[in-house]
């Protein structure tokens, strides 16, 4: 084989793997994680996770979906003090309707979500969705970032936990 030709097959096959890498790398042929598996990765959303373990609820929402879920951040926890935060991770009852107030049944994406007034949670009660100066509120809470696209459902980041009345 000329060397010439040697060189162009490495060249392309070189080109090639590193194309293949740069595409595993950015997401490309791997599989959508669930939302429990996207919370824990994430690393932000540890407290959350806990409740959701105590609540029993890790199954629920690492199934079909799809689900949206307003997702406190663990400084959005450490807002509530620490006796009360105990307090409801202790009580399955009350921790579960919390929870559930969270998650909206459905995949409804951010251009969705500041188009609605309210939107029905799994816990039955409604969310309050407000739009003011370009800032989302659901409840009193800001959404600080959205559409984090899950294999069941999306996530959307809140900054403070809100509570079913």
């Amino acid at each position: 084989m000329k060397s010439w030709v040697r060189w162009t097959l490495v060249s392309v096959m070189t080109l090639g793997l590193t194309a293949v890498g740069s595409i595993q790398a950015f997401g490309g042929n791997q599989k959508k994680k669930d939302i429990v598996e996207t919370a824990v990765g994430a690393g932000q959303f540890k407290t959350l996770v806990t409740a959701v373990k105590e609540a029993g609820l890790v199954e629920t929402l690492k199934g079909k979906g799809p689900f949206t879920v307003f997702a406190p951040t663990d400084e959005a926890f450490g807002k509530i003090p620490k006796e009360t935060l105990n307090a409801v991770l202790k009580d399955k009852k009350k921790l579960t309707a919390i929870l559930t107030y969270h998650v909206v049944p459905g995949k409804v994406m951010a251009k969705d979500v500041v188009k609605l007034k309210t939107a029905k949670t799994v816990n039955g009660q409604e969310v309050t969705i407000t739009v003011k100066d370009g800032k989302v509120m659901v409840d009193n809470a800001k959404v600080t970032q959205t559409d984090i696209e899950c294999s069941n459902g999306v996530i959307h980041v809140i900054d403070t936990v809100i509570m079913p009345k």
